[in-house]
C-alpha cells in the first residue's frame, strides 16, 4: 500500500465558489481565454482536456489561466507504462494544476501518486459515458457501483486524493470508502429537460452535492448557453443555497 499524497485540498475548507469546475471543451486556446474572459468571475475553476491539448498552446493557456487567479484541473486520463505516467506527473510538479486524472490499475495509479508534487492525483472509475452495457462490452461482469466502489478503495491504497465518479455512486462512496477520498462529480445536467448527448449517468447539481460530492463538472450547460455567464452564475446560487443549509 502507498502512502497517501499530502491533500492539495482540504475537504473541509473548499469555497463553494470552487466547487463549480467548468469543462473548457472548446476548440483551441484562443477559443477558450474569449470563453474565460466573457465567463468573468463566475467561474474560478476550469478543466482542461484532451480536445484542448491537442490544439496547440494549451501549456500557454494553463500559464495564463493560472497566472489570472484560477485553478485549473487538467483531465488527461493519464494512461501508460508507470514510469511514463510517473514522469509526466512530474512534469506538472510546477505548474499550478490542482487536479490531474489517470486512468488505468494499481501501478499507474501509485506511480502517479507517488511523483506528484502539489498536484492531487484523481483517479477515474467508470466514465459516466458508460453504461451496462458498455461495461458487459468491455467484459466487466460487476455491476457499475460494485465496480466504482472496489477502482475508488483501489485508488485510496494507491495513494490518489480522489476519485472522478457519477453523482449517482457518489453516496456509495462516501459510505463505502474513507471519507477523506475527495470526489469530483462530471456529467452534471441542471436542469430537467436534460439535453440527449453521449452523457448516459447524469444527476442534477443538488443531487450531486447532497449525494457527497465535493465538485460538480459542467460543460455544455454553461458553454451553449444563450447567456454562459448567467448560467454558470445560476448554478453558482444552487451551491450557495445548498452549502447554506447545511
Amino acid at each position: 500500500m502507498s502512502a497517501r499524497q499530502e491533500d492539495p485540498v482540504n475537504r473541509a475548507d473548499i469555497p463553494a465558489r470552487e466547487r463549480l469546475i467548468f469543462a473548457m471543451d472548446v476548440p483551441t486556446a484562443d477559443d477558450a481565454r474569449r470563453l474565460a474572459d466573457r465567463l468573468g468571475d463566475s467561474v474560478c475553476f476550469y478543466k482542461l482536456g484532451l480536445e484542448l491539448f491537442m490544439s496547440g498552446g494549451a501549456f500557454e493557456l494553463l500559464d495564463w489561466m493560472v497566472g489570472r487567479g484560477n485553478k485549473v484541473f487538467l483531465d488527461l486520463k493519464l494512461f501508460d507504462v508507470p514510469a511514463t505516467v510517473a514522469a509526466a506527473v512530474r512534469n506538472l510538479g510546477n505548474r499550478g494544476v490542482t487536479f490531474t486524472t489517470v486512468h488505468g490499475n494499481q501501478a499507474i495509479m501509485e506511480a502517479a501518486a507517488g511523483a506528484a508534487s502539489g498536484v492531487g492525483i484523481l483517479a477515474v472509475t467508470v466514465l459516466t459515458s458508460l453504461d451496462r452495457g458498455d461495461l458487459d462490452d468491455l467484459g466487466f461482469k460487476c455491476d457499475v457501483e460494485a465496480l466504482v466502489l472496489s477502482r475508488a478503495r483501489r485508488a485510496l491504497a494507491a495513494g490518489c486524493v480522489g476519485v472522478v465518479s457519477s453523482g449517482l455512486e457518489a453516496k456509495l462512496l462516501r459510505q463505502g470508502v474513507d471519507d477523506r477520498l475527495i470526489v469530483v462529480t462530471p456529467g452534471i445536467r441542471p436542469v430537467e429537460n436534460r439535453p440527449v448527448d453521449d452523457q448516459k449517468r447524469v444527476v442534477g447539481v443538488g443531487d450531486a452535492f447532497a449525494n457527497g460530492a465535493d465538485y460538480i463538472v459542467v460543460g455544455r450547460p454553461i458553454r451553449d448557453a444563450a447567456d454562459p455567464r448567467a448560467a454558470a452564475e445560476s448554478i453558482q446560487a444552487t451551491i450557495a443555497g445548498h452549502f447554506a443549509r447545511r
